[in-house]
């Protein structure tokens, strides 16, 4: 017993650092148009959106409920292959990803992990060029589609 409640403990205190990483804005619309206006803007940018995952489907699938959730993989080999040519194990993180939630009050939520965050352990300075670009973009991105 008390070796679960270490590993719990120590599964608790890596995932809270994990969620200070992640940037969160609140959208006015649903889970599948929040990401359908992000794939508008996405193909708008010239990015490429490698595939969409649709987890409530998947759930269902299996005879279980769960809130409206989608991710989307997209990304733009302009900025990609820069920051995996600082570090090849910046392929770890890219493509991006954001997810689209409805939390239990109904709200719906776009999601996506903070670049600078991302990168950090990696040899990849924290105001690298392509950094600040992924993090404009990602903002602008997030702001057209939840508006």
């Amino acid at each position: 017993m008390k070796t679960f409640v270490t590993a719990a403990a120590i599964a608790l205190m890596s995932a809270v650092p994990a969620l200070a990483d992640l940037v969160k804005v609140e959208s006015r619309h649903s889970v599948p148009a929040t990401l359908d206006a992000l794939e508008m803007a996405l193909d708008k940018a010239g990015a490429t959106v490698f595939a969409r995952v649709d987890h409530a489907k998947g759930a269902e699938g299996i005879g279980e409920e769960l809130a409206a959730s989608q991710l989307l993989i997209f990304g733009n080999p302009k900025i990609g292959t820069a920051a995996m040519q600082a570090d090849a194990r910046a392929g770890l993180f890219l493509p991006l990803k954001a997810l689209a939630y409805e939390d239990s009050e109904g709200k719906v939520w776009l999601t996506y992990e903070d670049p600078v965050m991302m990168f950090e352990g990696l040899d990849i300075k924290a105001n690298a060029e392509f950094i600040a670009g992924m993090t404009a973009a990602l903002q602008k991105l997030s702001e057209a589609a939840t508006q």
